[in-house]
């Protein structure tokens, strides 16, 4: 493994003697960020840096750390911390977790992270970071037994709008996921629940600098979605 990955990286250091981003570029990303951030980031990767060759991979978090460790990813977008010594972490961006309740909530008090603990709180599955992070704001080691999982944000929110619970999902969702469920969407108080998003990459990798510069354009992309956002869609509360 040490050996093709040495062998890979013969390549990178050809890409990174160049002055233009080029070529072949691995890229990861978790399952609660591509759908929503994805093209935005690949727009801009397009539009600035034609000749850039994309290939993408979602999985979750622990699958492409491994992969950028063993040289199989470039770089991958991710909830930080990770805490892996080889790698680099660069923030990105943070954003708030929003409080998804059936349509006939609209306008009840919104639960303190106490009250929540008491409700039928529906997750992702084990293996999504996201699932760790919801059940670390109501300060729970494992949720309830009769808390259901699912694969993907879709489905929690679809299963809310059935009147199963209530789900937490990040706020870069909310625009897509809500729009064919009959949900109410509402902000906790202050502190506000949140995950920093960032990127990874290996240390060793010869392509450092050129990852610095498409983590600012994956900053970009975070911020034209932030602003889309404030456009269109008046927040619910």
């Amino acid at each position: 493994r040490e050996i093709l990955r040495s062998v890979d990286e013969l390549g990178d250091f050809a890409r990174a003697s160049r002055d233009r981003l080029a070529g072949r570029l691995r890229i990861g990303m978790i399952p609660t960020i591509a759908p929503y951030l994805l093209p935005k980031v690949i727009e801009n990767l397009a539009r600035m840096h034609p000749e850039l060759d994309i290939h993408v991979r979602e999985t979750l978090t622990p699958k492409l750390i491994k992969e950028v460790v063993e040289g199989r990813l470039d770089t991958a977008i991710v909830a930080l911390p990770v805490s892996e010594p080889s790698l680099t972490e660069v923030v990105c961006f943070s954003e708030n977790f929003l409080l998804v309740r059936p349509g006939e909530d609209e306008g009840t008090p919104v639960p303190s992270h106490e009250t929540l603990r008491e409700m039928r709180l529906l997750l992702l599955e084990e293996g999504h970071c996201f699932r760790d992070q919801a059940l670390s704001f109501c300060n729970m080691q494992s949720p309830p037994r009769e808390v259901l999982d699912a694969s993907s944000l879709s489905t929690l929110v679809q299963m809310v709008g059935a009147g199963i619970g209530v789900t937490l999902i990040p706020e870069m969702a909310v625009a897509v996921e809500t729009r064919s469920a009959p949900v109410s969407v509402a902000r906790f108080g202050n502190p506000q629940p949140s995950r920093t998003i960032g990127m990874v990459w290996r240390k060793t990798s010869p392509l450092a600098a050129q990852l610095q510069q498409i983590s600012e354009v994956v900053c970009l992309a975070a911020d034209a979605l932030r602003e889309q956002r404030k456009a269109k869609s008046p927040s619910r509360k």
